[in-house]
């Protein structure tokens, strides 16, 4: 990956010294050409390859591991926020984390996303664009706009405020913050950008030479990069629920044409590919050669949901994905942590395996042989946007717009596709008798605990299948999804909450400096921001311990 490292970062670049004597001055022109030659000036603009400067920043998607830094990306802040949305808990018992805590003092926890957008893709992408379009590769130059449209969305619905219209000016140290509204109106036009591109067939497009640099997602595939295109712009309409234009049917008319425009099938899915091998590199960052969610097991909420326990949604029906996506116990059931809780509460025999295959309560270290399954393997896929998603979408703006019918079915495909996904890419380590069959998975969508008759889908259905059909990959997306719903709202027609039975932490197990409330979202990343943008910071109300709870633009009416 080209070190091209953004102002933002605060990475400065060397002085040039100038030398004034005249008589140096004639014996340099004399040399100059030998020394040119020779030591070549570092900060001279080189054109590098675009091809070999895409494929690290498609690895900023799940997680860097670059010359250029390691650390960036969804995975690593989605071990956090995971843990606000109870996909999952630590065994430590009184998780700050877990009692939605904010990072506290110098640390760079949570501000992963932050520094994929601003630093490991940052100035790459813009170099892609500058570099592509001199080269007429207008297909990287599509690619890279729909990077960054990706960029923009996801950056401010962890963050809300942040550096936009001055994030690459080299020409400051300090840089005015934008709203989250202006951050959602450039998300749109890039991604639109993107689709124009991406639409171009002249100059030097060429599937196999995108391929080079696209090898690990869509494999230089064109018409799949338009379709993530269209799933940002959908999500974005869809962020919006709570907003005027959406009840009016500005947004979600919108939410509807690009979610249909989006990806249709699995084989349109957005995956993050891993070679596996001898180095951390090449190994998904959740598998068990990186080591890094050993201490890590499902949430009780999740294990509740597929296993029946719920007792307001799909009580009774055990869901045939959960050997897939969730860890059994020494018991043989499905049981999880409440994130704040740890182990506390639980029988030995109902901790759960940890998502390599271990089975007691404190154990990290992978199994002998290595039984990990789902997103949770060395060579895991990990999904970035699915046909699925696109679905759910769907089934909550039909919903919202009262036609049943149409809703009814993207809730039905929606869940049917995230059963093909998982048996088609993630069928490893799974014992036969728990093995997913036509049967078992036509019996789950004929019963009406799940799939209810026609007049009978509710918020809650399409919400829960949603936030299971997202489970462990879509943190972010589920993460807004919850907060557009503000944790604990009611659906209309139960009366129940939307998430229903969700306990959210509170007194005693509600971080202290929330002052009561929930978190919202995440303070900007500390070793950029708190250490030179402090005007910024201080405007903004980030400097006050409870700025977390601040809730969101696109949460609010």
């Amino acid at each position: 990956m080209i070190n091209l490292k953004s102002s933002f970062m605060r990475y400065k670049l060397s002085t040039a010294i100038l030398l004034f004597s005249a008589g140096f001055l004639l014996f340099a022109a004399s040399c100059s050409k030998k020394i040119d030659e020779a030591y070549q000036n570092p900060n001279a603009s080189v054109v590098e390859p675009v091809e070999t400067l895409l494929a690290p920043v498609i690895d900023g998607f799940s997680y860097y591991y670059t010359a250029n830094g390691s650390g960036y990306g969804l995975m690593g802040d989605g071990l956090y926020l995971g843990r606000y949305i109870q996909y999952w808990g630590i065994t430590t018992n009184g998780d700050s984390y877990g009692e939605m805590g904010p990072v506290i003092g110098a640390s760079d926890l949570t501000g992963s996303i932050w520094a994929t957008v601003y630093y490991g893709q940052g100035q790459n992408v813009n170099k892609i664009i500058e570099w592509g379009t001199q080269q007429q590769k207008w297909d990287y130059v599509g690619v890279a706009w729909a990077i960054r449209a990706w960029g923009w969305l996801t950056l401010t619905n962890q963050y809300s405020d942040a550096p936009l219209q001055q994030a690459f000016n080299t020409s400051l140290s300090q840089f005015k913050y934008d709203s989250q509204a202006l951050f959602y109106d450039s998300a749109r036009v890039i991604a639109q950008r993107a689709i124009s591109f991406l639409s171009r067939t002249d100059g030097n497009v060429s599937q196999s030479n995108l391929a080079k640099g696209d090898y690990y997602f869509f494999n230089g595939d064109v018409n799949k990069w338009k379709k993530f295109a269209y799933g940002v712009l959908a999500r974005s309409y869809n962020d919006l629920s709570n907003k005027a234009l959406y009840a009016q049917n500005d947004y979600v008319d919108s939410a509807i044409k690009y979610a249909s425009l989006s990806m249709a099938s699995n084989a349109d899915n957005a995956m993050c590919k891993f070679q596996g091998g001898t180095t951390s590199a090449v190994n998904n960052f959740y598998g068990p050669f990186r080591g890094n969610v050993g201490s890590y097991r499902q949430g009780q909420y999740i294990s509740d949901l597929m296993s029946g326990n719920n007792p307001q949604m799909f009580t009774g029906v055990f869901d045939p994905r959960t050997p897939y996506m969730l860890r059994e116990n020494t018991n043989g059931t499905y049981k999880g942590f409440t994130p704040w809780l740890g182990t506390s509460g639980l029988a030995p025999g109902d901790y759960p395996q940890n998502y390599w295959g271990n089975a007691t309560a404190t154990a990290t270290t992978p199994p002998a042989v290595n039984n990990s399954r789902y997103i949770f393997q060395d060579t895991g896929e990990y999904p970035m946007m699915t046909a699925s998603e696109m679905q759910f979408i769907l089934a909550e703006s039909y919903l919202r717009k009262k036609n049943q019918a149409s809703a009814l079915n993207a809730y039905t495909n929606g869940i049917s596709m995230n059963f093909d996904m998982l048996t088609s890419v993630f069928p490893q380590n799974i014992p036969n008798a728990k093995v997913i069959t036509p049967a078992s998975k036509a019996a789950y969508l004929a019963n009406p605990a799940v799939v209810p008759a026609a007049g009978g889908l509710t918020l809650s259905h399409v919400m829960l299948q949603k936030y299971i059909a997202l489970y462990g990959w879509g943190v972010h997306e589920t993460w807004t999804d919850m907060r557009r719903y503000h944790y604990t709202d009611l659906d209309p027609v139960t009366g129940n909450q939307v998430y229903a039975n969700l306990v959210v932490p509170s007194g005693i197990y509600l971080y202290p400096t929330n002052a009561g409330k929930l978190v919202y979202r995440c303070k900007p990343r500390y070793n950029s921001e708190y250490l030179y943008d402090v005007p910024e910071l201080t405007r903004i109300g980030a400097e006050n311990p409870n700025y977390n709870t601040y809730e969101m633009w696109f949460s609010q009416q």
